[in-house]
């Protein structure tokens, strides 16, 4: 492992930082690695790890100092998602979706908006991301949920679908059409929802492949009433808040499967040291080498890359849209890739769950989905190089 380990050297975090991730190691290996299968066999919403996420305040590190926060690096957010990952997939992108649903009020919203609603963030709550509908997936232009303004109010009717955090949100970034604006695109607008709003319900919680501690769920909202004051920039402008937020969202994403990559990278590394087949060990057999040379390579790969990605955030950059593509199709094929060949590399053991191989395979699966399935980032990336 030296040459990951040369690679994470680079990073050069400062003393401040390398602190806050000694913290993470150490909940992580106390707190959820010890839960993470029983979470996975029951499906329960992991409260405890929650809890000790809040009491490191790690929602802090991406609010604002003067909304509660004590904002850190870009590039310090994303290991953290992908140390809690490694350890718990279902548990690293509840602590993401905190990030993917309220940045866009931290990046966006007026100070009264701020001031209000990230406290609750900064304190421990509970963010959620609210786009995706029964007729509007990769497509958000499809969405039917409506917003029509009432006076001081806005009332909100509609649905979403497949909503992480959806039963256990304290906040909910939630995207709609404006009623008065007849364009598909141009109407898309966005406001925070509040839970307990009356009108608003969860309809049901998914049953899934993987990620079982994580509650996805569907949410309807009838003519709920929403104050004016906590839409989101005007109407009209959520196509942009939506792509704003998914720009930051999907390196995210990445570092989440980053993590589980690098989970079934140290199965398969410990387990080929440590398991003899016909009087050698699995890794001296010349074809384990080799998949382990190729994955490895890989990996550090969408290591560097992420690195670049969370430079360029860090530095101001506004214009990474392609380069968080890359990074979100990259890890997450990689994180399949790899828990795929985790499971064959154990043999029989692989298929069974007194191994984790079969549980990084399922939690695998889903990020080559969300937050824009990889083929609509092949044809983002791709099309990019078409003359103009």
């Amino acid at each position: 492992m030296k040459m990951f380990e040369k690679v994470l050297s680079t990073r050069n975090w400062n003393d401040e930082e390398r602190q806050v991730l000694d913290q993470v190691q150490r909940m992580v290996d106390d707190v959820i690695a010890p839960t993470a299968e029983h979470i996975d066999q029951t499906g329960e919403f992991p409260w405890k790890n929650v809890e000790a996420i809040n009491a490191l305040g790690l929602n802090s590190i991406f609010i604002p100092e003067e909304f509660g926060g004590m904002p850190m690096s870009y590039k310090l957010y994303l290991e953290i998602v992908s140390v809690i990952s490694e350890a718990c997939a279902s548990t690293g992108i509840i602590y993401g979706t905190n990030y993917h649903g309220m940045k866009p009020l931290i990046d966006l919203g007026n100070d009264e908006q701020r001031a209000r609603l990230l406290p609750r963030i900064a304190e421990g709550g509970l963010g959620a991301l609210a786009i995706t509908e029964p007729t509007a997936g990769s497509d958000a232009t499809g969405m039917k949920t409506s917003f029509t303004p009432d006076g001081d109010d806005i009332l909100v009717k509609g649905s979403k679908i497949f909503i992480s955090n959806g039963d256990v949100a304290d906040l909910y970034l939630v995207f709609g059409k404006w009623s008065e604006i007849d364009d598909p695109k141009r109407s898309i607008s966005a406001l925070i929802l509040e839970k307990g709003a009356d009108g608003f319900s969860v309809i049901s919680k998914e049953r899934k492949m993987g990620h079982n501690g994580s509650s996805t769920c569907a949410l309807s909202f009838d003519n709920v009433r929403v104050p004016r004051a906590n839409l989101l920039c005007e109407p009209g402008d959520g196509l942009k808040i939506l792509l704003a937020s998914l720009n930051k969202s999907r390196p995210s994403v990445a570092a989440h499967a980053r993590g589980i990559a690098r989970a079934a990278f140290r199965d398969m590394v410990a387990y080929g040291n440590e398991r003899v087949q016909s009087g050698k060990a699995v890794l001296d057999f010349q074809a384990n080498q080799f998949t382990l040379a190729d994955l490895a390579s890989e990996l550090v790969m969408v290591e560097r890359w992420l690195d670049y990605v969370a430079g360029l955030v860090d530095g101001g950059d506004g214009d990474f849209g392609l380069e968080a593509s890359v990074a979100k199709l990259r890890a997450t094929d990689l994180a399949m890739k790899m828990t795929t060949e985790c499971v064959q590399f154990h043999g029989g053991y692989g298929y069974c769950q007194d191994y984790r191989a079969e549980r990084l395979m399922r939690d695998a699966k889903i990020t080559q989905i969300w937050e824009g399935t990889n083929q609509v980032h092949r044809q983002l990336i791709g099309r990019s190089f078409r003359n103009k």
